[in-house]
């Protein structure tokens, strides 16, 4: 919990009645590989904030195909914003890529929250602008280069990723094929 209370108070000011209650309101939730957070079709009912493991969120292309969109690590916020907040079914999975430990609120505990603590709607602001910025700046510069220099991007934006994951999900968000990584992979060493 210690590490939530970190993040948050990154972004504002609490007192000690007001960090007791976000942790009363908080559980801890585990994940096991490849179980989903919050599913495609189904309104995002929880947000959590990844304590331990990795989770990556993708959709599936008029194809049949699986894209992955992004990578969320430890330390950082998990929701789906648009389903969570505007109460639609979301267009995309999130998925535990490693057996995860996940700091999770529940819809009506988050709104207890902001009906309670005064100034936290400002925090989740500045925590949601930052992640928007982050993926943004992590998605943007990959789009106009070529598949090893998006490869080599993406090792300095997820440094504690790559060997945690499988190469198909690196595949995937690159927009390449596995055997395309493993050469760019191969030829790089």
């Amino acid at each position: 919990m210690k590490e939530l209370i970190n993040y948050i108070l990154q972004f504002g000011i609490l007192n000690q009645q007001q960090i007791d209650l976000i942790s009363k309101n908080a559980i801890l939730k585990e994940i096991k590989k490849e179980e989903y957070f919050s599913e495609a079709g189904k309104i995002a009912q929880e947000v959590g904030f990844v304590l331990d493991g990795v989770v990556r969120v993708l959709y599936y292309n008029n194809k049949g195909e699986e894209i992955t969109k992004y990578f969320i690590e430890e330390h950082n916020l998990v929701v789906d914003l648009e389903s969570f907040e505007n109460e639609i079914p979301s267009s995309a999975y999130v998925q535990a890529i490693t057996d995860c430990k996940i700091i999770v609120f529940s819809k009506k505990n988050w709104l207890d929250l902001s009906n309670t603590i005064v100034g936290w709607d400002a925090i989740v602001l500045k925590m949601i602008s930052k992640a928007l910025r982050q993926k943004v700046e992590r998605r943007s510069p990959l789009i106009s280069e070529d598949a090893t220099t998006r490869y080599l991007m993406f090792l300095d934006i997820y440094p504690n990723v790559v060997n945690r994951i499988p190469l198909s999900y690196i595949a995937s968000y690159l927009g390449v094929t596995q055997s395309s990584l493993s050469r760019i992979r191969k030829n790089i060493r």
